[in-house]
């Protein structure tokens, strides 16, 4: 029988966490769920319990935190994650479901941004600038044309959960299962969905300022990791470009008087040329482990399945 658990990650949510859970129990009712206590200040978790949920409580703080410990946790067939504060409706779940049941997506993405709802209930517009500005980046960097990369609702298959390492702290997570997914060539799909922005007296959790440094350092720090031969590439390129506007006129001076003049600038010049070879080979060789890691980690799901096609057979 097939095993679906709902995963709600939770910091102070009592005004919503009731009607998040009896939605969800309406559209999936042989479904576990899961409520992930982030060291909430008010009564999120009595309410979750006092409707049905199961309760754990993670006290290491951050959203990242809570998924880590949720996709280490828990065993199921299908995982669907969504937020505590009412913001993604229910009854799309369905749709989310569907593509991932049936092997067409290893993750399935709620989109906000394509139907405009987000634009319309969202009442935090650097949030949208954010949210474009990764987007874009994303898009440029995988050469994909992803809609929106920092939703919430999302539906994984089992091989995702049990073989993507969390490493995100917070709110970066849903750019890094984005970037993750990407990298590792998983089927995404994008469900269009209908976004409501949070009731009366419930606040975001989101700082706008820090948490968007935080996102665009997690892109940063992707790039590197993921593309490393384009990002160290790039920044060779513009010693070079420096050591060679430096350097031109020392050459120019050179061939005209057999004399070097400006010493400082030779000096200068050699020094850009001499950093970008040097981080043109680290571009090199960082794209070397990079594939080999990606060779290893194809080897490593594959020993997953077969051993997850083993553990089938032996429970029939």
């Amino acid at each position: 029988m097939e095993k679906i658990a709902v995963l709600i990650p939770c910091y102070n949510e009592e005004l919503t966490i009731e009607k998040v859970i009896k939605d969800f129990r309406k559209e999936l009712p042989n479904a576990d769920i899961y409520v992930y206590n982030n060291n909430s200040k008010d009564k999120t978790a009595e309410i979750a319990k006092d409707n049905g949920a199961i309760v754990i409580n993670e006290y290491k703080q951050g959203k990242g935190n809570v998924v880590r410990s949720q996709f280490r946790d828990i065993d199921a067939d299908i995982y669907v994650m969504v937020d505590g504060d009412d913001t993604y409706p229910a009854e799309f779940v369905h749709k989310l479901i569907e593509p991932v049941r049936n092997g067409q997506a290893d993750m399935a993405i709620g989109d906000r941004l394509s139907n405009g709802t987000y634009q319309k209930e969202n009442k935090r517009p650097f949030h949208e600038f954010g949210n474009n500005l990764v987007r874009k980046a994303i898009n440029v960097l995988f050469n994909t044309d992803l809609k929106d990369i920092m939703t919430g609702y999302r539906v994984f298959n089992k091989r995702f959960v049990k073989n993507m390492p969390v490493l995100s702290p917070k709110f970066e997570i849903e750019t890094e299962m984005s970037l993750y997914a990407l990298d590792k060539r998983y089927i995404i799909k994008e469900i269009p969905i209908v976004y409501r922005d949070r009731p009366e007296g419930s606040s975001s959790k989101l700082n706008t300022v820090s948490d968007g440094i935080k996102v665009v350092k997690t892109i940063i720090r992707m790039f590197k990791d993921y593309k490393p031969f384009r990002f160290f590439g790039i920044i060779a390129l513009i010693f070079l470009i420096l050591g060679l506007i430096v350097g031109i006129p020392v050459l120019v001076e050179f061939f005209k008087t057999s004399y070097i003049t400006k010493v400082p600038s030779a000096i200068l010049a050699t020094g850009f040329v001499s950093l970008a070879a040097i981080t043109f080979q680290c571009g090199i060789l960082l794209d070397t482990i990079t594939r080999q890691h990606r060779e290893n980690y194809e080897l490593q799901v594959l020993r997953y399945e077969q051993i997850e096609k083993l553990s089938k057979k032996l429970d029939k």
